[in-house]
């Protein structure tokens, strides 16, 4: 019997990670009017639970929304979902989100988040980018236990405010640094 090495291992686990992360994410094959009743329960929840949202909406150019995003990995993992970017309360475009790491990891969790475009700038460079990376222009309003949030007056100075909430599974944190976000038609 042929003894399975760490790359073939990690390989392996990468493409489970990957089926599981794009199988599990619950939105299926139904396309836009599926994504849009799963980022209107998104929109409910987060103005229930973290009700400074709302003030948050209404500063807003823009949200983008992806209700459910499943990552999962051990050593190298993966995350995938998709969503809605949502101008003036109207789905505008459809987004998958996709993200891959490398490092000490094991686990698979659940979360759903959302980008506060605040600037009319930050919402055309996001919608006119063919592929938009998440990175130092995003700021977190959360606390890192996701139990309360927190916007202060320097908070809302940046161009892009993310909130991740709802998060299940078990695996450590949940941040979307080297996050890429692509345009959609589901």
């Amino acid at each position: 019997m042929k003894m399975m090495n760490r790359r073939t291992f990690a390989m392996t686990a990468l493409a489970g990670a990957s089926v599981t992360a794009a199988c599990g994410n619950g939105i299926g094959g139904n396309g836009g009017a599926a994504i849009d009743a799963r980022v209107d329960q998104t929109l409910n929840h987060m103005y229930s639970q973290y009700p400074n949202t709302v003030d948050l909406k209404g500063k807003a150019a823009g949200m983008l929304v992806m209700p459910l995003v499943t990552e999962a990995g051990l050593g190298v993992g993966g995350a995938y979902g998709r969503g809605a970017l949502l101008v003036d309360d109207i789905t505008v475009d459809y987004y998958s989100t996709t993200k891959a790491n490398f490092g000490f990891q094991i686990g698979a969790q659940q979360y759903a988040h959302v980008l506060f475009f605040m600037t009319q700038d930050a919402l055309l460079n996001f919608r006119r980018s063919n592929g938009w990376a998440a990175g130092a222009d995003l700021e977190y309003v959360f606390t890192d236990q996701g139990d309360s949030l927190a916007t202060e007056t320097t908070t809302l100075t940046a161009p892009v405010l993310a909130v991740v909430f709802g998060r299940a599974g078990l695996r450590v944190g949940a941040t979307l640094e080297g996050t890429k976000y692509t345009r959609i038609i589901p």
